[in-house]
Protein backbone atom coordinates (compact mmCIF):
# COMPACT_ATOMS: atom_id res chain seq x y z
CA UNK A 1 0.00 0.00 0.00
CA UNK A 2 1.20 3.48 -0.87
CA UNK A 3 0.97 5.74 2.18
CA UNK A 4 2.11 9.35 2.03
CA UNK A 5 2.54 10.44 5.63
CA UNK A 6 2.95 14.07 4.63
CA UNK A 7 -0.57 14.18 3.19
CA UNK A 8 -2.23 11.43 5.29
CA UNK A 9 -2.97 9.42 2.15
CA UNK A 10 -4.01 5.98 3.38
CA UNK A 11 -5.45 4.53 0.19
CA UNK A 12 -3.49 2.62 -2.43
CA UNK A 13 -3.03 5.47 -4.92
CA UNK A 14 -2.19 3.28 -7.91
CA UNK A 15 -5.09 0.93 -7.27
CA UNK A 16 -7.46 3.90 -6.94
CA UNK A 17 -6.22 5.38 -10.20
CA UNK A 18 -6.76 2.09 -12.00
CA UNK A 19 -10.29 1.82 -10.65
CA UNK A 20 -11.08 5.38 -11.72
CA UNK A 21 -9.60 4.67 -15.16
CA UNK A 22 -11.75 1.56 -15.47
CA UNK A 23 -14.89 3.49 -14.55
CA UNK A 24 -14.30 6.32 -17.01
CA UNK A 25 -12.97 4.02 -19.71
CA UNK A 26 -16.50 2.60 -19.74
CA UNK A 27 -17.97 6.09 -20.12
CA UNK A 28 -15.65 6.82 -23.05
CA UNK A 29 -16.34 3.55 -24.86
CA UNK A 30 -20.03 3.15 -24.00
CA UNK A 31 -21.40 6.59 -23.04
CA UNK A 32 -25.00 5.43 -23.40
CA UNK A 33 -24.53 2.38 -21.20
CA UNK A 34 -25.67 1.96 -17.61
CA UNK A 35 -23.64 4.13 -15.23
CA UNK A 36 -24.37 5.19 -11.66
CA UNK A 37 -24.40 8.83 -12.75
CA UNK A 38 -26.00 10.86 -15.55
CA UNK A 39 -24.04 11.70 -18.69
CA UNK A 40 -24.20 13.64 -21.92
CA UNK A 41 -26.69 16.21 -23.15
CA UNK A 42 -29.27 15.41 -20.47
CA UNK A 43 -26.71 16.16 -17.76
CA UNK A 44 -25.41 19.32 -19.45
CA UNK A 45 -28.96 20.69 -19.68
CA UNK A 46 -29.71 19.73 -16.08
CA UNK A 47 -26.57 21.55 -14.91
CA UNK A 48 -27.40 24.75 -16.76
CA UNK A 49 -24.84 24.81 -19.56
CA UNK A 50 -25.48 27.20 -22.46
CA UNK A 51 -28.05 25.28 -24.48
CA UNK A 52 -27.38 26.86 -27.88
CA UNK A 53 -23.67 26.13 -27.69
CA UNK A 54 -24.17 22.57 -26.44
CA UNK A 55 -26.64 21.99 -29.28
CA UNK A 56 -24.00 23.15 -31.77
CA UNK A 57 -21.55 20.45 -30.68
CA UNK A 58 -21.51 16.98 -32.26
CA UNK A 59 -22.69 14.12 -30.07
CA UNK A 60 -19.15 12.80 -29.63
CA UNK A 61 -18.16 16.05 -27.88
CA UNK A 62 -20.94 15.79 -25.29
CA UNK A 63 -21.90 12.13 -24.83
CA UNK A 64 -19.15 11.21 -22.34
CA UNK A 65 -19.63 14.30 -20.16
CA UNK A 66 -19.99 13.15 -16.55
CA UNK A 67 -19.53 16.25 -14.41
CA UNK A 68 -21.19 17.00 -11.09
CA UNK A 69 -22.04 20.70 -11.62
CA UNK A 70 -21.18 23.68 -13.82
CA UNK A 71 -17.89 25.43 -13.00
CA UNK A 72 -18.71 28.18 -15.53
CA UNK A 73 -21.73 29.21 -13.45
CA UNK A 74 -19.29 30.74 -10.95
CA UNK A 75 -18.02 33.19 -13.58
CA UNK A 76 -17.79 33.07 -17.37
CA UNK A 77 -14.29 32.92 -18.78
CA UNK A 78 -12.90 35.96 -20.58
CA UNK A 79 -11.66 36.24 -24.15
CA UNK A 80 -7.95 35.53 -24.45
CA UNK A 81 -7.59 33.69 -21.14
CA UNK A 82 -5.44 30.59 -20.76
CA UNK A 83 -7.19 27.68 -19.07
CA UNK A 84 -6.20 24.31 -17.63
CA UNK A 85 -8.94 21.69 -17.29
CA UNK A 86 -7.95 19.16 -14.61
CA UNK A 87 -9.47 15.78 -15.45
CA UNK A 88 -10.77 16.78 -18.87
CA UNK A 89 -12.29 13.40 -19.73
CA UNK A 90 -13.97 13.39 -23.14
CA UNK A 91 -13.29 17.12 -23.46
CA UNK A 92 -16.71 18.69 -22.95
CA UNK A 93 -15.71 21.32 -20.36
CA UNK A 94 -12.55 22.06 -22.35
CA UNK A 95 -14.70 22.72 -25.42
CA UNK A 96 -16.94 25.05 -23.41
CA UNK A 97 -13.84 26.83 -22.12
CA UNK A 98 -12.38 27.13 -25.63
CA UNK A 99 -15.64 28.64 -26.84
CA UNK A 100 -15.63 31.21 -24.03
CA UNK A 101 -11.98 32.28 -24.34
CA UNK A 102 -12.18 32.44 -28.11
CA UNK A 103 -9.42 32.02 -30.69
CA UNK A 104 -7.05 34.31 -28.79
CA UNK A 105 -7.27 32.10 -25.69
CA UNK A 106 -5.87 28.65 -25.05
CA UNK A 107 -7.08 25.56 -23.20
CA UNK A 108 -5.07 22.57 -22.00
CA UNK A 109 -7.08 19.56 -20.89
CA UNK A 110 -5.28 17.01 -18.71
CA UNK A 111 -6.51 13.46 -18.20
CA UNK A 112 -5.04 10.08 -17.25
CA UNK A 113 -7.46 7.76 -19.08
CA UNK A 114 -6.22 6.68 -22.50
CA UNK A 115 -9.66 6.18 -23.99
CA UNK A 116 -10.87 9.60 -22.84
CA UNK A 117 -7.75 11.24 -24.27
CA UNK A 118 -8.20 9.46 -27.58
CA UNK A 119 -11.80 10.64 -27.72
CA UNK A 120 -11.10 14.27 -26.83
CA UNK A 121 -8.15 14.49 -29.25
CA UNK A 122 -10.16 12.96 -32.08
CA UNK A 123 -13.08 15.30 -31.38
CA UNK A 124 -11.00 18.47 -31.36
CA UNK A 125 -9.60 17.48 -34.75
CA UNK A 126 -13.14 17.09 -36.07
CA UNK A 127 -14.05 20.49 -34.66
CA UNK A 128 -10.97 22.02 -36.28
CA UNK A 129 -10.12 24.10 -33.22
CA UNK A 130 -6.47 24.98 -32.65
CA UNK A 131 -6.88 26.73 -29.28
CA UNK A 132 -7.38 23.54 -27.23
CA UNK A 133 -5.12 20.53 -26.69
CA UNK A 134 -5.21 17.46 -24.48
CA UNK A 135 -2.25 16.12 -22.50
CA UNK A 136 -1.82 12.90 -20.55
CA UNK A 137 -1.10 13.39 -16.88
CA UNK A 138 -2.25 13.27 -13.27
CA UNK A 139 -3.89 16.03 -11.24
CA UNK A 140 -1.05 15.62 -8.74
CA UNK A 141 1.58 16.23 -11.45
CA UNK A 142 0.12 18.48 -14.13
CA UNK A 143 2.10 18.62 -17.41
CA UNK A 144 1.85 22.42 -17.54
CA UNK A 145 4.52 25.03 -16.87
CA UNK A 146 4.54 27.21 -13.75
CA UNK A 147 2.22 30.21 -13.83
CA UNK A 148 0.84 29.47 -17.30
CA UNK A 149 -2.89 29.56 -16.54
CA UNK A 150 -5.22 32.45 -15.89
CA UNK A 151 -7.87 29.96 -14.81
CA UNK A 152 -7.94 26.33 -13.68
CA UNK A 153 -11.24 24.47 -13.99
CA UNK A 154 -12.21 21.01 -12.81
CA UNK A 155 -15.47 19.11 -12.60
CA UNK A 156 -15.98 16.12 -10.31
CA UNK A 157 -12.32 15.11 -10.32
CA UNK A 158 -10.59 16.43 -7.21
CA UNK A 159 -12.74 14.22 -4.97
CA UNK A 160 -11.27 11.20 -6.79
CA UNK A 161 -7.67 12.25 -6.05
CA UNK A 162 -6.17 10.54 -3.02
CA UNK A 163 -3.68 13.32 -2.30
CA UNK A 164 -5.69 16.53 -2.12
CA UNK A 165 -2.72 18.54 -0.86
CA UNK A 166 -0.61 17.61 -3.90
CA UNK A 167 -3.53 18.28 -6.23
CA UNK A 168 -4.17 21.78 -4.94
CA UNK A 169 -0.44 22.50 -4.83
CA UNK A 170 -0.22 21.63 -8.53
CA UNK A 171 -3.24 23.76 -9.34
CA UNK A 172 -1.69 26.78 -7.66
CA UNK A 173 1.68 26.06 -9.26
CA UNK A 174 0.25 26.33 -12.78
CA UNK A 175 -1.86 29.40 -11.97
CA UNK A 176 -0.37 32.83 -12.57
CA UNK A 177 -0.32 35.30 -9.70
CA UNK A 178 -3.89 36.55 -9.37
CA UNK A 179 -5.30 33.64 -11.36
CA UNK A 180 -8.41 31.83 -10.23
CA UNK A 181 -9.73 28.33 -9.63
CA UNK A 182 -13.29 27.46 -10.68
CA UNK A 183 -14.23 23.92 -9.81
CA UNK A 184 -17.29 21.81 -9.16
CA UNK A 185 -17.09 18.76 -6.96
CA UNK A 186 -18.57 16.55 -4.28
CA UNK A 187 -17.61 17.32 -0.68
CA UNK A 188 -18.30 15.62 2.63
CA UNK A 189 -18.49 17.77 5.74
CA UNK A 190 -18.16 14.88 8.17
CA UNK A 191 -15.03 12.88 9.07
CA UNK A 192 -14.66 9.70 7.02
CA UNK A 193 -13.56 6.56 8.92
CA UNK A 194 -10.15 5.28 7.85
CA UNK A 195 -11.65 1.91 6.92
CA UNK A 196 -13.95 3.68 4.46
CA UNK A 197 -11.06 5.71 3.01
CA UNK A 198 -9.16 2.47 2.37
CA UNK A 199 -12.16 1.00 0.52
CA UNK A 200 -11.53 1.87 -3.13
CA UNK A 201 -15.02 0.73 -4.17
CA UNK A 202 -16.49 3.55 -2.07
CA UNK A 203 -14.32 6.14 -3.84
CA UNK A 204 -15.77 5.32 -7.25
CA UNK A 205 -19.31 4.30 -6.25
Amino acid sequence: MSVDSSSNTVVDVNALREEVKNKYREVAIDPYGKHHFHTGRYLAKHLGYEEDFVASLPDVAVESFAGVANPFSLQPLHKGERVVDVGSGGGFDSFVAAHQVGPTGNVIGVDMTEEMLAKSRSTVKKLGWDNVEFREGFAEALPVQDGWADVVISNGVINLCADKKATFSEIYRVLRAGGRLQFADIANGKPVPEAAIRNIDLWTA
